[in-house]
């Protein structure tokens, strides 16, 4: 070979080489930035580039240092582990990914400063209301967004299962009607990007989780949408999803590690036995399948055991709480995680925010299950729960069906239900914690489950409103809207009336309502007003006496308070005549209340005469 050859393919292997560090580019970096004076350290950083792993790093920047470069299993990743000193100032760290001793790229990484305060924000809890909103389906506020390049599934109001437009704008814009009704929390089903190609407006299968979606708004749009519900006495809870993914979610072209999922040789689902979490005689089979089967086929399961993922998933809360300004999350799907990686995901948000409240949703009518989950539970196993609160399905399940059986057949049927299921509280470490809700999103409507009683649906809401947990209502049920009574999505997730320009019906005007749904609206409007302003339901304990007659009659009161709240349910077609001699340990003599929806004076010193089907408030002490 000649001088003149070698010296020519040296010059091309210098050219390539050269294309090559010029074609070489970051994809993404993820967490996009982070704060100084964060108590999670050290700060994972996933980055994302083609062949960005061959790549040493250097780390310049005062107060931030690099203690770790891990490169993945697929070298179009790399994981970085960056210490951030206590005395770390808000700027720019410089990061630099070298080739040999040559920078060949450069990325400079955002240290922000925190809202003051932010460590110790208050979370949701007892003294709130819930209510639960499906973005897509509650209302359109910029009509700009309803199709995106790019993005499939385009809006369709005619198609129960596709997207509607509904957005931020549209939450935005009805805040005031939100806060009168009296509720002091939004739990929006999930917001980040959910670029599907069809059935993608419920976000519960992710695409980007550091991206809303933009059909919904931008990022910076659900930063001001939190901050203008601050402003009007609302706070706001994220919905998140750590066991799965939407398929369409970008890691899937390009997965960071093989066991990044669970993946199986064939198509594999979960087999839903969640039961096998606290079960001693499961097989690990059972076990493992509840864990590791996909959720669905669009929806990848996570295989939160890869610690690289764990951290990710970790971070990514403690990113969306900060930068949002949250005063909670509700954790989708909750028992198919991972059981440790469970445990330290919540212990590692509760250390960053020990006043945060955190609920898991547990589908389950067992009260062990439910239980087994939550904070302070001494388990058998020797299991470690973080979680403050999870959704209380045992009890919803005991409301909607004691309310549809008639009284009288037996002491566990009708309201009988009811004092049964909250006479197993003692199985809680803190059942007053637990989340009570009168349906969701994953339900058929309250409304039409009680035969679209109009009676029985206000003893539902009253109960949710009153009994000693942390309540959450479905949009549309102050309104009674109805749904098949086998489960049905879509039409469970209507349109709630009023959001679209051109409705013929305005719920939250009123116009066009009936006054049926006007009257239940109004009903849950004086409970939840009452509520803000009422110690005993915010915090009392409870006092239940046996359902007789077809009546249920419970107190909320507090020790060391003459303050307390009677509520009488009448399910009778008759007036029932109570004598209010079998109430005087909680009624003191010659008790005087006030009718919480009416207003009315109520005289308790004999006899109160419960009306047909009905449901009274009463406070007393005041």
């Amino acid at each position: 070979m000649t001088r003149t050859t070698l010296l020519a393919l040296g010059a091309l292997g210098l050219l390539l080489g050269s294309a090559s560090a010029v074609a070489q580019q970051i994809e993404r970096v993820e967490p996009p930035f982070w704060w100084v004076g964060m108590k999670h350290k050290p700060l994972q950083l996933m980055v994302h580039g083609e062949r960005i792993g061959e790549l040493s790093v250097r780390v310049r920047g005062p107060g931030a240092s690099l203690r770790r470069s891990a490169p993945a299993p697929n070298p179009n990743y790399l994981f970085l582990d960056l210490d951030i000193a206590p005395s770390a100032k808000p700027g720019t760290v410089t990061i630099d990914f070298l080739r040999g001793s040559q920078a060949v790229l450069t990325h400079r990484y955002e240290l922000r400063a925190r809202a003051p305060g932010s460590a110790q924000r208050q979370g949701f809890s007892t003294a709130d209301a819930v209510y639960l909103i499906v973005p897509d389906r509650f209302a359109n506020g910029d009509a700009s967004n309803d199709n995106m390049p790019g993005y499939g599934d385009p809006a369709n109001r005619n198609e129960p299962g596709g997207r509607h437009g509904g957005d931020l704008a549209g939450m935005a814009a009805h805040l005031d009607y939100i806060a009168g009704m009296g509720f002091t929390q939004i739990w929006p089903t999930p917001l980040t990007e959910n670029r599907q190609p069809a059935y993608s407006y419920h976000g519960y299968a992710a695409t980007d989780l550091y991206r809303i979606d933009p059909r919904f708004g931008s990022n910076e749009d659900y930063r001001r949408f939190v901050e203008q519900a601050r402003a009007t006495g609302i706070g706001v809870i994220q919905d998140l999803v750590p066991n799965h993914i939407g398929s369409g979610h970008w890691w899937m072209a390009d997965l960071p590690a093989p066991d990044w999922l669970n993946q199986h040789p064939v198509y594999t689902e979960t087999n839903h036995r969640l039961t096998t979490s606290i079960d001693a005689h499961a097989s690990k089979e059972d076990a493992r399948l509840a864990t590791d089967g996909w959720f669905v086929q669009t929806m990848p399961d996570l295989n939160q055991r890869n610690p690289q993922l764990a951290t990710y998933l970790t971070q990514n809360a403690i990113w969306w709480i900060e930068y949002a300004g949250l005063s909670g999350l509700r954790v989708d799907t909750y028992p198919y995680s991972d059981k440790a990686f469970l445990a330290r995901w919540s212990a590692a948000i509760l250390a960053e925010y020990p006043r945060l409240n955190l609920v898991g949703e547990t589908m389950t009518q067992q009260p062990a299950l439910v239980a087994y989950w939550q904070r302070g539970q001494r388990n058998r196993d020797g299991y470690v729960s973080h979680m403050p609160s999870m959704m209380d399905f045992p009890l919803y399940g005991a409301m909607h069906q004691g309310l549809r059986e008639p009284e009288g057949r037996g002491f566990s049927e009708g309201f009988g239900r009811l004092y049964e299921a909250l006479a197993v509280d003692m199985l809680y470490a803190a059942p007053n914690d637990l989340m009570l809700f009168e349906g969701n999103h994953d339900t058929a409507r309250i409304f039409s489950l009680l035969g679209e009683d109009p009676a029985l649906n206000r003893m539902a809401l009253t109960l949710v409103a009153t009994l000693p947990r942390v309540p959450h209502f479905f949009y549309g049920s102050e309104i009674q809207m109805t749904s098949p009574t086998e489960r049905d999505d879509g039409k469970v997730r209507a349109d709630f009336p009023g959001g679209w320009n051109g409705d013929g019906v305005n719920a939250f005007t009123g116009q066009g309502l009936t006054e049926a749904q006007r009257g239940a609206q109004q009903h849950l409007r004086r409970l939840l007003n009452f509520r803000k302003t009422s110690a005993a339901l915010q915090r009392g304990k409870l006092t239940q006496f046996a359902p007789d007659r077809g009546t249920y009659v419970y107190f909320r009161h507090q020790p060391g308070s003459q303050a307390q709240v009677m509520v009488v349910l009448n399910k009778s077609p008759a007036e029932v005549r109570l004598d209010l001699r079998r109430f005087a340990e909680r009624l003191p003599q010659g008790a005087q209340g006030k009718d919480v929806i009416s207003g009315d004076r109520i005289d308790l010193s004999r006899e109160f005469v419960a009306p047909p089907r009905s449901s009274t408030v009463i406070d007393i002490g005041r």
